[in-house]
Protein backbone atom coordinates (compact mmCIF):
# COMPACT_ATOMS: atom_id res chain seq x y z
CA UNK A 1 0.00 0.00 0.00
CA UNK A 2 1.10 3.52 -0.72
CA UNK A 3 1.78 6.13 1.70
CA UNK A 4 -1.60 8.16 0.75
CA UNK A 5 -4.35 4.78 0.35
CA UNK A 6 -6.81 4.97 2.89
CA UNK A 7 -7.94 1.79 4.07
CA UNK A 8 -11.02 2.54 6.21
CA UNK A 9 -13.39 3.92 4.51
CA UNK A 10 -12.97 7.40 5.35
CA UNK A 11 -13.89 6.95 8.93
CA UNK A 12 -12.33 9.59 11.76
CA UNK A 13 -13.81 8.27 14.41
CA UNK A 14 -13.88 5.39 16.87
CA UNK A 15 -11.09 4.06 14.97
CA UNK A 16 -8.00 2.38 15.62
CA UNK A 17 -5.18 1.77 12.22
CA UNK A 18 -1.93 -0.25 12.80
CA UNK A 19 0.80 1.33 10.63
CA UNK A 20 4.32 1.10 9.61
CA UNK A 21 7.18 3.42 8.93
CA UNK A 22 8.63 2.35 5.65
CA UNK A 23 10.35 -0.50 5.48
CA UNK A 24 11.87 -0.15 9.10
CA UNK A 25 10.94 -2.04 12.54
CA UNK A 26 9.05 0.98 13.59
CA UNK A 27 5.27 -0.26 13.80
CA UNK A 28 2.54 1.64 15.52
CA UNK A 29 -0.72 2.62 15.62
CA UNK A 30 -3.14 5.67 16.00
CA UNK A 31 -6.83 6.30 17.68
CA UNK A 32 -9.17 8.86 16.98
CA UNK A 33 -12.31 8.59 19.82
CA UNK A 34 -15.21 10.70 19.06
CA UNK A 35 -18.70 9.65 20.28
CA UNK A 36 -17.10 6.49 21.95
CA UNK A 37 -15.19 8.53 24.83
CA UNK A 38 -17.89 11.58 24.71
CA UNK A 39 -20.23 8.40 26.09
CA UNK A 40 -17.39 7.27 28.43
CA UNK A 41 -16.78 10.82 30.01
CA UNK A 42 -20.84 12.33 29.81
CA UNK A 43 -21.85 9.72 32.17
CA UNK A 44 -19.73 10.83 35.44
CA UNK A 45 -19.47 14.29 37.29
CA UNK A 46 -15.52 13.90 37.91
CA UNK A 47 -13.64 17.26 37.78
CA UNK A 48 -12.66 17.84 34.44
CA UNK A 49 -8.62 17.20 34.57
CA UNK A 50 -9.74 13.35 36.01
CA UNK A 51 -12.10 13.08 32.81
CA UNK A 52 -9.42 14.24 30.78
CA UNK A 53 -6.95 11.64 32.62
CA UNK A 54 -9.63 9.01 31.94
CA UNK A 55 -10.15 9.53 28.89
CA UNK A 56 -6.21 9.54 27.96
CA UNK A 57 -6.67 5.97 29.27
CA UNK A 58 -9.54 4.79 27.08
CA UNK A 59 -7.46 5.83 24.36
CA UNK A 60 -4.37 4.24 25.90
CA UNK A 61 -6.02 0.85 25.69
CA UNK A 62 -7.77 1.10 22.89
CA UNK A 63 -4.46 1.42 21.31
CA UNK A 64 -3.04 -1.33 23.16
CA UNK A 65 -5.70 -3.61 22.79
CA UNK A 66 -6.25 -3.01 19.49
CA UNK A 67 -3.20 -5.71 18.80
CA UNK A 68 -5.50 -8.34 20.46
CA UNK A 69 -5.26 -11.48 18.31
CA UNK A 70 -8.02 -13.51 20.52
CA UNK A 71 -11.20 -13.04 22.45
CA UNK A 72 -9.77 -11.54 25.14
CA UNK A 73 -9.44 -8.56 27.64
CA UNK A 74 -6.74 -6.08 28.10
CA UNK A 75 -6.97 -4.16 31.18
CA UNK A 76 -4.61 -1.03 32.37
CA UNK A 77 -5.25 0.04 36.37
CA UNK A 78 -2.90 3.04 37.94
CA UNK A 79 -3.14 3.44 41.13
CA UNK A 80 -1.90 5.90 43.87
CA UNK A 81 -1.94 7.84 46.83
CA UNK A 82 -2.88 11.23 45.26
CA UNK A 83 -6.96 12.64 45.20
CA UNK A 84 -7.17 10.41 42.52
CA UNK A 85 -6.89 6.54 44.25
CA UNK A 86 -7.45 4.43 40.67
CA UNK A 87 -7.69 4.94 37.18
CA UNK A 88 -9.60 1.36 35.37
CA UNK A 89 -9.82 1.52 31.61
CA UNK A 90 -9.78 -1.89 29.51
CA UNK A 91 -10.48 -3.16 25.85
CA UNK A 92 -12.53 -6.24 25.22
CA UNK A 93 -11.65 -7.95 21.95
CA UNK A 94 -14.01 -6.42 19.36
CA UNK A 95 -13.75 -3.02 20.63
CA UNK A 96 -15.81 -2.18 23.61
CA UNK A 97 -14.19 0.30 25.75
CA UNK A 98 -14.92 0.69 29.25
CA UNK A 99 -13.03 3.54 31.48
CA UNK A 100 -13.61 5.17 35.33
CA UNK A 101 -11.73 6.47 37.99
CA UNK A 102 -11.74 6.32 41.75
CA UNK A 103 -11.46 10.04 44.37
CA UNK A 104 -10.63 9.49 47.39
CA UNK A 105 -13.50 10.91 49.58
CA UNK A 106 -13.79 14.98 49.81
CA UNK A 107 -10.65 15.55 47.13
CA UNK A 108 -12.66 16.52 44.24
CA UNK A 109 -11.74 20.26 44.91
CA UNK A 110 -7.88 19.03 45.04
CA UNK A 111 -8.19 17.68 42.00
CA UNK A 112 -9.88 19.92 40.31
CA UNK A 113 -7.08 22.63 40.85
CA UNK A 114 -4.81 19.97 38.68
CA UNK A 115 -3.42 22.20 35.74
CA UNK A 116 -4.62 19.03 33.19
CA UNK A 117 -4.23 15.30 33.20
CA UNK A 118 -1.35 15.45 35.59
CA UNK A 119 -0.35 12.40 36.64
CA UNK A 120 1.99 13.27 39.17
CA UNK A 121 -0.69 15.34 40.80
CA UNK A 122 -3.72 13.21 40.57
CA UNK A 123 -2.19 10.31 41.29
CA UNK A 124 1.08 10.42 43.06
CA UNK A 125 3.20 7.72 43.89
CA UNK A 126 1.87 4.31 43.05
CA UNK A 127 2.24 1.62 40.35
CA UNK A 128 0.80 0.82 37.42
CA UNK A 129 -0.56 -3.10 36.42
CA UNK A 130 -1.30 -4.09 32.49
CA UNK A 131 -3.23 -7.48 32.51
CA UNK A 132 -4.34 -9.52 29.40
CA UNK A 133 -6.95 -11.76 30.27
CA UNK A 134 -7.36 -14.40 27.57
CA UNK A 135 -10.60 -15.58 28.84
CA UNK A 136 -11.36 -18.57 30.90
CA UNK A 137 -8.82 -21.28 31.97
CA UNK A 138 -6.46 -19.32 30.13
CA UNK A 139 -3.60 -18.06 32.20
CA UNK A 140 -3.44 -14.18 32.97
CA UNK A 141 -0.28 -12.23 31.84
CA UNK A 142 0.37 -9.12 34.54
CA UNK A 143 3.04 -6.56 34.41
CA UNK A 144 3.62 -4.49 37.23
CA UNK A 145 5.63 -1.01 37.70
CA UNK A 146 5.89 2.09 39.73
CA UNK A 147 4.46 5.55 38.05
CA UNK A 148 6.65 6.59 36.80
CA UNK A 149 6.33 9.95 34.88
CA UNK A 150 4.20 13.49 35.19
CA UNK A 151 1.81 11.73 32.11
CA UNK A 152 -0.19 9.01 31.67
CA UNK A 153 1.89 8.43 28.20
CA UNK A 154 5.21 9.26 30.13
CA UNK A 155 4.42 6.32 32.53
CA UNK A 156 3.51 4.22 29.81
CA UNK A 157 6.77 4.28 27.77
CA UNK A 158 8.27 3.68 31.71
CA UNK A 159 6.33 0.49 31.75
CA UNK A 160 7.34 -0.64 28.00
CA UNK A 161 10.97 -0.16 29.13
CA UNK A 162 11.11 -1.44 32.60
CA UNK A 163 8.47 -4.88 32.36
CA UNK A 164 8.51 -5.45 28.02
CA UNK A 165 12.23 -3.59 26.80
CA UNK A 166 10.03 -2.29 24.76
CA UNK A 167 11.34 1.17 23.05
CA UNK A 168 8.24 3.47 22.81
CA UNK A 169 6.82 6.79 22.14
CA UNK A 170 3.59 7.88 22.68
CA UNK A 171 1.50 10.99 22.69
CA UNK A 172 -2.38 11.06 24.07
CA UNK A 173 -5.25 14.04 24.21
CA UNK A 174 -8.21 14.64 25.44
CA UNK A 175 -10.77 17.66 25.01
CA UNK A 176 -13.40 19.15 24.41
CA UNK A 177 -14.96 19.90 20.75
CA UNK A 178 -17.08 22.34 18.99
CA UNK A 179 -18.62 20.95 16.07
CA UNK A 180 -20.15 23.59 13.12
CA UNK A 181 -23.59 23.03 15.13
CA UNK A 182 -22.10 25.07 18.44
CA UNK A 183 -22.16 21.39 19.79
CA UNK A 184 -19.72 20.30 22.45
CA UNK A 185 -18.45 17.20 22.87
CA UNK A 186 -15.53 14.99 23.76
CA UNK A 187 -12.65 13.89 21.88
CA UNK A 188 -9.75 11.66 22.31
CA UNK A 189 -6.69 10.51 20.39
CA UNK A 190 -3.44 8.89 20.86
CA UNK A 191 -0.62 7.85 18.60
CA UNK A 192 2.49 5.40 19.87
CA UNK A 193 5.29 3.88 17.69
CA UNK A 194 7.83 0.42 18.94
CA UNK A 195 10.58 -0.70 17.73
CA UNK A 196 9.55 -4.30 16.96
CA UNK A 197 11.20 -6.81 15.64
CA UNK A 198 10.48 -8.50 12.33
CA UNK A 199 7.35 -11.08 12.65
CA UNK A 200 9.20 -14.84 12.56
CA UNK A 201 12.13 -13.06 12.77
CA UNK A 202 14.93 -14.57 15.63
CA UNK A 203 15.89 -11.15 16.68
CA UNK A 204 15.32 -9.91 20.34
CA UNK A 205 13.53 -7.24 21.46
CA UNK A 206 14.39 -4.16 23.15
CA UNK A 207 17.10 -1.73 23.12
CA UNK A 208 19.60 -3.82 22.47
CA UNK A 209 18.61 -4.85 18.98
CA UNK A 210 18.95 -0.65 18.43
CA UNK A 211 23.14 -1.17 17.93
CA UNK A 212 23.29 -1.09 14.14
CA UNK A 213 23.41 2.25 13.27
CA UNK A 214 20.39 1.72 10.41
CA UNK A 215 17.47 0.65 13.29
CA UNK A 216 19.05 3.32 16.02
CA UNK A 217 18.68 5.93 13.33
CA UNK A 218 15.41 5.13 12.13
CA UNK A 219 13.93 4.74 15.43
CA UNK A 220 15.11 7.64 16.87
CA UNK A 221 13.92 9.87 13.48
CA UNK A 222 10.48 8.24 14.12
CA UNK A 223 10.08 9.04 17.94
CA UNK A 224 10.98 12.36 17.78
CA UNK A 225 8.72 13.01 15.30
CA UNK A 226 6.09 11.52 16.95
CA UNK A 227 6.61 14.09 19.40
CA UNK A 228 6.02 16.74 17.27
CA UNK A 229 2.56 15.62 17.59
CA UNK A 230 0.26 18.62 18.98
CA UNK A 231 -2.88 17.58 20.54
CA UNK A 232 -5.18 19.77 17.99
CA UNK A 233 -3.93 17.22 15.59
CA UNK A 234 -5.02 14.26 17.10
CA UNK A 235 -8.64 15.85 17.98
CA UNK A 236 -9.54 17.18 14.81
CA UNK A 237 -12.29 15.38 13.64
CA UNK A 238 -11.36 16.85 10.01
CA UNK A 239 -8.31 15.27 9.54
CA UNK A 240 -8.24 11.85 8.83
CA UNK A 241 -5.85 9.68 11.08
CA UNK A 242 -4.03 8.89 7.20
CA UNK A 243 -3.10 12.13 6.79
CA UNK A 244 -1.50 13.07 10.45
CA UNK A 245 0.79 9.68 9.47
CA UNK A 246 1.12 11.04 6.19
CA UNK A 247 2.42 14.65 7.41
CA UNK A 248 4.89 12.70 10.16
CA UNK A 249 6.68 10.10 8.32
CA UNK A 250 6.12 11.09 4.45
CA UNK A 251 10.08 11.01 3.99
CA UNK A 252 10.25 7.97 5.32
CA UNK A 253 6.79 6.26 4.05
CA UNK A 254 4.49 5.07 6.08
CA UNK A 255 1.95 1.81 5.49
CA UNK A 256 -1.72 1.82 6.75
CA UNK A 257 -3.05 -1.52 7.44
CA UNK A 258 -6.39 -2.51 8.46
CA UNK A 259 -8.27 -0.48 11.06
CA UNK A 260 -10.22 -1.48 13.74
CA UNK A 261 -13.30 0.03 15.28
CA UNK A 262 -13.98 1.21 19.22
CA UNK A 263 -17.37 1.57 21.09
CA UNK A 264 -18.32 2.15 24.41
CA UNK A 265 -19.30 -0.96 26.17
CA UNK A 266 -20.13 -2.02 29.71
CA UNK A 267 -20.39 -5.27 30.80
CA UNK A 268 -22.75 -5.18 33.77
CA UNK A 269 -25.85 -6.77 34.23
CA UNK A 270 -28.39 -7.31 36.75
CA UNK A 271 -27.22 -11.00 37.10
CA UNK A 272 -23.91 -10.50 37.62
CA UNK A 273 -24.76 -8.22 40.61
CA UNK A 274 -27.39 -10.07 41.81
CA UNK A 275 -24.42 -12.88 41.96
CA UNK A 276 -21.79 -10.94 43.89
CA UNK A 277 -24.61 -9.92 46.48
CA UNK A 278 -25.55 -13.10 46.86
CA UNK A 279 -22.34 -13.88 48.80
CA UNK A 280 -23.07 -11.52 51.28
CA UNK A 281 -25.03 -13.01 54.43
CA UNK A 282 -28.59 -11.83 55.56
CA UNK A 283 -27.34 -9.26 58.12
CA UNK A 284 -24.95 -7.78 55.93
CA UNK A 285 -27.44 -7.58 52.71
CA UNK A 286 -30.71 -5.75 55.73
CA UNK A 287 -27.38 -3.20 56.77
CA UNK A 288 -27.69 -2.34 52.98
CA UNK A 289 -31.26 -1.64 52.33
CA UNK A 290 -32.08 1.74 52.05
CA UNK A 291 -35.59 3.06 51.37
CA UNK A 292 -36.33 -0.37 51.26
CA UNK A 293 -33.82 -1.80 48.25
CA UNK A 294 -30.65 -2.34 48.20
CA UNK A 295 -28.90 0.16 45.47
CA UNK A 296 -25.68 -0.68 43.19
CA UNK A 297 -24.73 1.73 41.01
CA UNK A 298 -21.88 0.31 38.34
CA UNK A 299 -18.35 2.69 38.74
CA UNK A 300 -18.05 2.65 35.00
CA UNK A 301 -21.53 3.21 33.04
CA UNK A 302 -23.46 5.21 36.42
CA UNK A 303 -26.05 2.98 35.83
CA UNK A 304 -28.16 2.01 39.19
CA UNK A 305 -29.67 -1.51 39.72
CA UNK A 306 -32.13 -1.77 42.52
CA UNK A 307 -32.47 -4.56 44.74
CA UNK A 308 -35.70 -5.63 46.92
CA UNK A 309 -35.47 -8.43 49.44
CA UNK A 310 -38.28 -10.76 49.77
CA UNK A 311 -40.06 -11.88 53.44
CA UNK A 312 -36.59 -14.29 53.96
CA UNK A 313 -33.94 -11.56 53.48
CA UNK A 314 -31.92 -13.31 51.42
CA UNK A 315 -33.87 -13.79 48.28
CA UNK A 316 -34.14 -10.79 45.65
CA UNK A 317 -37.76 -10.04 44.38
CA UNK A 318 -37.41 -9.76 40.13
CA UNK A 319 -36.69 -6.69 39.17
Amino acid sequence: MNDQTTRNGGITDDVVIPFQVGETAVRGRIVRLGPAVDELLSRHDFPMPVKQIVGEAAALVAMLGAALKFEGKLILQAQGDGPVSMIVADYTFGGGLRATAKLQDGHEDVAAKARGPELHFLLRKGHMVMTIDQGADMERYQGVVPLDGPTLSKATISYFAQSEQIPTAIELAVGRVTDANGKESWRAGGIMAQFMAAEGGNRERGEDVLMADDDREAWNRAAILLETVKPDELLDPTMKPEELLYRLYHEDGVRVFDPTTAHALCTCTREKIAGVLSQYSAEDLSDMVEDGAIGVTCDFCSKTFRFELDETGQQFLPG
